[in-house]
């Protein structure tokens, strides 16, 4: 009888809740670039974060989108995927411009040391995604390129989910892909990371909230016994995470070498 007595609390708190947790799922995803963005931003300097996070994420909730045709899951899920495309797609677009005016600046000083050698004036090559040069692939001069790739690759993917859509076995390889994709998140930086043995410019508050983050939904597979491969990919998300910071902390306590050639202090790329 008492517990009857506080419906009336308990259910509006529950469904507090439940809208609470709904939103959290929805852009708790979001959150992890913002400090990343805003020190982009602030430095104008992109060669810390690796492009390639940015197209892990879009290849994955393209395919979750994707999967929800063949079986609907809840709409948090569905909204998230499309806030997190949203998200990477202003990252593209600030890394895109902020690492172009870089080049254009860096032929100017050239220019100007070169004491008026014509050959020192050469405007960067436009590198376009319609030039299908795989060497430049996701190193575009535009952001209209990754809108055209993008659009390109969801164009070619929803195809042919439309033609399978009636294939038990063909949905739940699309499921796989996606959430296979997503565990693959930080192997773009990670890889960037041992390739320049630095973590300088990447953003370690981004790196934390991932782990957090992935820790967390890790332990929810867990518990409510998902199907193998979401726990299996959540684990292997976590490790990669940890993996991450490992760089963090072993390059932040490495003495730092000198330059052999100081002459070229932005020749290093990030991936």
């Amino acid at each position: 009888m008492e517990a009857q007595g506080l419906d009336w609390l308990l259910v509006p708190l529950q469904q507090l809740v439940s809208w609470g947790a709904a939103g959290a799922m929805v852009f708790g995803g979001v959150v992890p670039y913002i400090p990343q963005y805003r020190d982009i931003r602030r430095t104008q300097n992109a060669d810390g974060f690796s492009t390639y996070v940015c197209l892990v994420l879009l290849v994955a909730n393209i395919l979750r989108i994707l999967f929800w045709f063949g079986r609907h899951f809840e709409s948090p899920l569905l909204w998230q995927s499309i806030i997190m495309i949203l998200t990477m797609l202003l990252m593209l677009r600030l890394c895109t411009e902020v690492r172009v005016t870089n080049e254009l600046n860096l032929k100017r000083r050239s220019f100007a040391a070169a004491d008026g050698k014509d050959e020192e004036i050469r405007v960067p090559l436009r590198r376009s995604y319609l030039d299908f040069d795989l060497h430049h692939f996701w190193r575009w001069s535009s952001f209209m390129d990754y809108v055209q790739c993008v659009l390109a690759f969801s164009g070619v993917a929803g195809y042919i989910t439309y033609l399978c859509i009636d294939s038990a076995l063909f949905v739940e390889t699309l499921g796989f892909l996606a959430v296979f994709t997503e565990a693959m998140l930080g192997v773009p930086q990670l890889c960037r990371n041992h390739r320049h043995r630095s973590t300088e410019g990447m953003s370690i508050k981004m790196v934390l909230m991932w782990t957090s983050g992935d820790t967390f939904k890790t332990a929810y597979f867990l518990l409510n016994r998902v199907p193998l491969q979401f726990s299996v990919c959540g684990l292997l998300q976590v490790l990669v995470d940890l993996a991450i910071l490992l760089q963090a902390y072993t390059y932040a306590h490495r003495p730092p070498k000198p330059a052999p050639h100081a002459a070229h202090p932005a020749s290093a790329k990030a991936l």
